[in-house]
């Protein structure tokens, strides 16, 4: 069954949908049961999804009528095939990762507590759930909560002290609960049940770092959760938007501090605030093991990572700049110039071993096309059928999880496109720079080698989205991704993507073209530090200076030139949209390498 992408389960037809809708009233097990390997499941009697008689709580009022979109989310998301089975060593998806004292595990199975079919994202509602199937030993931190308007693809971890500290180890019970939040069913609300969320209250040195969400007003036995030590809690904070009502917002939680180096591991349960100004947020775990990060992937596992997930970039019909290897950028011709001596350029090794090392974007070199007009425009189009992908490994969330950032080197960027209202315009020289990196990023599970999300680069900025809103390619579970025309920037689904205000802004057309590229089979592994030598950086890698020349062209000029026949409130708004962008789409200078973008050491920007 095909989803449209980037319209979250929108099916393509009505027939289909009709279809669809009969079959989940039918045979609701049928979604629970089909599919890959993705060990999510929905323990909700009126379901018929994996029965849990012992949970009271998860039985559902079945008078209550569900909707097309809160029924998404009672249906679990599976990627497209199995998992492969891993190449082994190491801790890489062992299904545990030991926080130096406190073991954690991922759960993806979930007794249902409690549903609403109103508010939250789309007005879709929202469901919560508590974790199920916990390992032996281990224990609930923190409940789970999801937008009804997508099947369930959530995961929480779930703690086992291994200290042994009969009286100080990482984890504790609560002494008591303080009820955060409550909301009675009544005639005039599309809920299933009453709802009641406790907080609770940790001993002394210990921190609450999730919820208990319960459909009865007895507070929760203290057995129920575990509170975690403090020196094994880091600063969270809140992301996307979940539920609310009135005052009273759910949102997901995540590690403030994110990157390389960063300890704070992610729990994926919810926090819930009472206050709309209040920034108080549960605390997230932190790796205590001393950098160790002996559950992220072996080199060997990368390769297989990469097989199994690498994205597939289709590029616009219309397209003429395509990718290319950087090597071959530099076998035709690309030049490297000084300040000072702009007319002695100096042709660039295959490998950039002649390229100046480290340092700085000082502005003392810069690159360029060949010198010839002929070479030049043929150095543009690229060469797909040499391109390459270059890959970026890196830890995420304390080790938890591995980010593979995934680069395409384009030699040119093609000139940027306005839409006015109803009328499409070329902005003439805007937008062309020489050299374009843009990227997706792929966030792996270290605990089973599960992908979990993609991010799409769009230029300053991006977004991720959730393995299950993806497209994939022909039932493999390779991420599709749409490049922009002549811009590159990366995007989910096909369309147009507007930058701007209103109706004026900069065009961004995607479309299924027949020319694509499988960066799974056509990719190099450039970068992974916590490898240590293992992984060599090509030179190229370490060159921080610009790869292009600055343009002298006059913005100003430019506009004047596009705006001359427009209306006053017309020309006002394409002005304000394009002296806002930010430089690499407006092109006024080559953009930095890979390695001197934020994102490199840190977390993605969305």
């Amino acid at each position: 069954m095909a989803f449209i992408p980037g319209h979250p389960f929108l099916l393509k037809n009505v027939l289909v949908q009709n279809v669809l809708f009969a079959c989940l009233i039918l045979f609701p097990a049928l979604a629970i049961q089909s599919g890959g390997t993705s060990r999510h499941c929905v323990e909700d009697s009126t379901m018929g999804n994996c029965l849990n008689a012992s949970s009271p709580s998860s039985v559902v009022d079945s008078s209550v009528k569900m909707s097309i979109a809160s029924m998404l989310i009672d249906n679990a998301f599976k990627l497209p095939s199995s998992l492969p089975h891993w190449p082994p060593g190491g801790g890489f998806a062992k299904g545990i990762i030991d926080l130096g004292g406190l073991q954690v595990a991922q759960v993806s199975s979930f007794t249902k507590v409690w549903s609403t079919g109103e508010g939250g994202p789309g007005d879709s509602g929202a469901s919560f759930f508590e974790p199920s199937l916990i390992p032996e030993g281990f224990f609930m931190l923190g409940s789970y909560a999801q937008p009804n308007n997508m099947p369930l693809y959530g995961w929480v971890l779930v703690g086992k002290d291994v200290t042994g500290n009969a009286t100080g180890g990482s984890l504790k019970k609560p002494t008591d609960y303080d009820l955060v939040w409550s909301l009675e069913s009544n005639a005039e609300t599309d809920q299933d049940s009453p709802v009641y969320i406790w907080l609770p209250k940790p001993t002394d040195g210990y921190e609450a770092v999730g919820y208990v969400v319960t459909a009865t007003p007895q507070k929760p036995s203290v057995d129920r959760i575990r509170c975690v030590r403090s020196d094994f809690t880091n600063v969270s904070e809140s992301h996307d938007w979940i539920w609310g009502a009135d005052d009273f917002n759910v949102y997901g939680s995540r590690p403030q501090d994110r990157g390389i180096q960063a300890s704070g591991v992610a729990i994926g349960s919810f926090v819930a605030q009472t206050n709309p100004n209040s920034s108080v947020v549960l605390p997230c775990l932190k790796n205590n093991a001393n950098k160790n990060f002996s559950a992220m992937p072996s080199s060997t596992q990368i390769g297989a990572l990469m097989k199994a997930y690498g994205p597939v970039f289709y590029f616009h019909p219309n397209e003429v700049f395509l990718p290319s290897s950087v090597t071959w950028f530099f076998q035709n011709g690309a030049l490297l110039y000084t300040k000072g001596n702009q007319t002695g350029p100096v042709a660039v090794e295959p490998r950039g071993s002649n390229l100046p090392q480290g340092g700085s974007n000082d502005g003392a070199y810069w690159l360029d096309l060949p010198a010839s007009d002929a070479d030049k425009l043929r150095v543009k189009k690229g060469n797909l059928e040499n391109a390459s992908a270059y890959v970026h490994v890196k830890p995420m969330f304390g080790g938890t999880f591995t980010d593979m950032a995934v680069w395409l080197f384009y030699p040119f960027n093609g000139a940027a496109k306005a839409k006015i209202e109803f009328v499409t315009l070329s902005l003439g020289k805007i937008g062309e720079h020489v050299c374009d990196w843009e990227h997706v990023t792929l966030r792996i599970s270290n605990f089973d080698g599960e992908l979990k999300s993609v991010y799409f680069s769009e230029h300053s900025k991006g977004e991720w989205v959730s393995a299950s809103q993806l497209e994939y390619q022909n039932g493999t579970n390779k991420p599709v991704v749409y490049s922009s025309l002549h811009g590159h920037a990366a995007y989910p689904s096909t369309g147009q993507s507007l930058q701007g205000i209103g109706e004026i802004g900069i065009k961004n057309d995607t479309a299924k073209g027949g020319m694509s590229m499988d960066t799974g089979l056509k990719f190099s592994v450039v970068s992974a530090e916590y490898l240590g030598k293992e992984i060599v950086e090509p030179p190229w890698l370490n060159y921080a200076r610009e790869w292009g020349p600055k343009i002298s062209y006059d913005i100003g000029k430019e506009l004047k030139k596009i705006a001359r026949f427009m209306p006053g409130k017309m020309k006002s708004g394409l002005e304000k949209v394009v002296k806002d962008l930010p430089s690499e789409i407006l092109g006024e200078e080559g953009p930095t390498g890979p390695k001197w973008k934020d994102n490199w050491s840190g977390d993605e920007r969305s």
